[in-house]
């Protein structure tokens, strides 16, 4: 791994993951989800429910909006992969008490429930407090808090981030 994408990964587990292996709220697993939208299809032999139309699925701190979300359940109805597109798609979670929540934005979220990873693709961004962070695809994996980040392969979008300086306590 080259140099600058060392710097770049240190940065991002250090500025964008302020709660190291942090999920989210404890208490997120434990609360009721909660889903509206303007359609939904439910195809109970696939285990795969679409929604669309201004899609909004809450459960405690964790809210996810888009244009089109799609829900694919395994054998035993546990939620296995939630797929969501948007313009932009949006995800917002608190990952501990008194923090900013963290938002993502993007054309394209693929969350696999089960690996606990979401890539944020076309567009993505990532924003926690006033620092902001962008490319063309974000992968975090939330079980061992590392972002990986890319820009477009023809060279079009580069990762960037914007950090603002930290209060020292003067």
């Amino acid at each position: 791994m080259s140099s600058i994408k060392q710097v770049v990964l240190l940065c991002l587990c250090s500025c964008f993951l302020l709660a190291p292996a942090a999920h989210a709220l404890p208490s997120d697993k434990n609360e009721p989800i909660y889903i509206s939208a303007d359609q939904a299809s439910m195809n109970e032999q696939t285990g795969v429910t679409i929604y669309t139309g201004r899609v909004e699925i809450r459960q405690g701190s964790m809210l996810l909006l888009g244009d089109r979300v799609e829900l694919r359940r395994s054998a035993d109805g546990e939620i296995e992969r939630i797929i969501s597109t948007g313009n932009p798609a949006e995800f917002h979670q608190q990952h501990r008490e008194g923090q900013p929540l963290t938002k993502a934005y993007g054309q394209n979220m693929n969350y696999h429930v089960t690996q606990q990873q979401v890539t944020i693709t076309n567009q993505a961004r990532v924003v926690q407090g006033n620092d902001n962070f962008t490319g063309e695809r974000i992968v975090y994996n939330m079980d061992q808090a590392i972002v990986d980040a890319f820009g477009s392969e023809s060279g079009g979008q580069r990762v960037e981030m914007v950090i603002q300086p930290r209060n020292s306590g003067n």
